[in-house]
């Protein structure tokens, strides 16, 4: 991943709505990332939300019979270390995305003032199988997500209207689909390279807003944390620029500098990208997040312009939601 840390002016204020934007409550067994919030008065605690257990879905091998993480290249982490060095500088303070429940005048970041973010439902963490650990627990080298994977997906916000192709069994899609967001002439290396490289499934959502804004999100999971990152090193990544374009860019898009450094999740890595002028008829910003044995791809898209905000926010509550 390239780590974008800069000094960057926190993203305005929200709008109104009834319950505000989506929380990501206490997970079990580890306590909540806080995001700092600048110029903010502290508010009241809350006890976390009881979630439903999601509908049954196969989940990985244990770890025990899972294929050891390949070593990932040396020299990719190197670049991609030293460009956020020399890109971003020291870590920024600003909005939290993922507040819900408190009423919206008195959560630091979140009054009344329209910002462009949009209202989703609220976030909870899927409860996991008895006896399943964390992805990022000792006890679970492999960095895997027992949980649903449909469960992981973020939801469409308030106004959306999903898009059907996306929606399947449990929001599950095939290789093929997942690839169709790709030049044609990559699909055939990048499905061999799913096939040997222990995939198991793949998960997706995708809305449309009312201005025309388009979203769609994919989870690909794989057998092991080593899996999915030697996927996306050999196809997806880059230090400074993507290394493979999704469709509708016209060239490699740079990362994009805009995005709030301050939202980072522990454990997990994301690369975030901005076409970059001058564009086709479609503006398209696309990221990718690492995240133990899945990744996700986010990629939004408007005529003439997409706008930053909604996009930012998309990504930072799917990282949540991963993390």
């Amino acid at each position: 991943m390239t780590g974008q840390k800069s000094e960057m002016p926190p993203l305005p204020e929200s709008p109104p709505s009834a319950d505000g934007l989506p929380e990501i409550p206490a997970m079990p067994e580890r306590a909540p990332d806080v995001v700092a919030v600048p110029e903010a008065e502290a508010t009241p605690e809350r006890a976390p939300d009881v979630v439903a257990a999601p509908e049954a879905e196969a989940t990985p091998e244990p770890e025990s019979a899972l294929a050891p993480r390949p070593e990932r290249r040396k020299l990719r982490a190197v670049l991609r270390w030293t460009a956020a060095v020399l890109v971003f500088g020291s870590l920024g303070t600003g909005v939290a995305y993922g507040i819900t429940d408190q009423t919206r005048t008195d959560v630091p970041g979140l009054s009344t003032r329209n910002d462009g973010r949009w209202v989703y439902p609220k976030l909870t963490m899927p409860v996991l199988p008895a006896g399943a650990r964390l992805p990022f627990d000792r006890d679970n080298p492999g960095g895997i997500h027992y949980a649903s994977l449909s469960a992981l997906l973020l939801p469409a916000p308030a106004g959306s209207k999903v898009l059907p192709e996306l929606k399947g069994d449990k929001n599950r899609v095939s290789p093929d689909r997942f690839l169709a967001e790709y030049p044609e002439e990559e699909r055939s290396g990048m499905k061999q390279d799913l096939t040997d490289g222990g995939l198991l499934d793949i998960a997706a959502r995708g809305w449309t807003m009312p201005d025309s804004t388009s979203t769609r999100i994919y989870l690909v999971r794989f057998r092991s944390a080593g899996f999915a990152n030697e996927f996306v090193d050999n196809h997806l990544g880059g230090a400074l620029e993507a290394t493979l374009p999704v469709n509708g860019v016209e060239d490699s898009p740079p990362l994009d500098e805009s995005y709030p450094a301050h939202t980072t999740v522990p454990s997990t890595e994301r690369d975030v990208y901005d076409e970059a002028a001058p564009r086709g008829p479609l503006h398209v910003r696309h990221a990718y997040i690492r995240s133990g044995d899945t990744v996700a791809l986010i990629i939004q898209s408007k005529k003439v312009k997409a706008p930053a905000v909604p996009f930012h926010q998309a990504v930072v509550l799917q990282n949540q939601l991963l993390g």
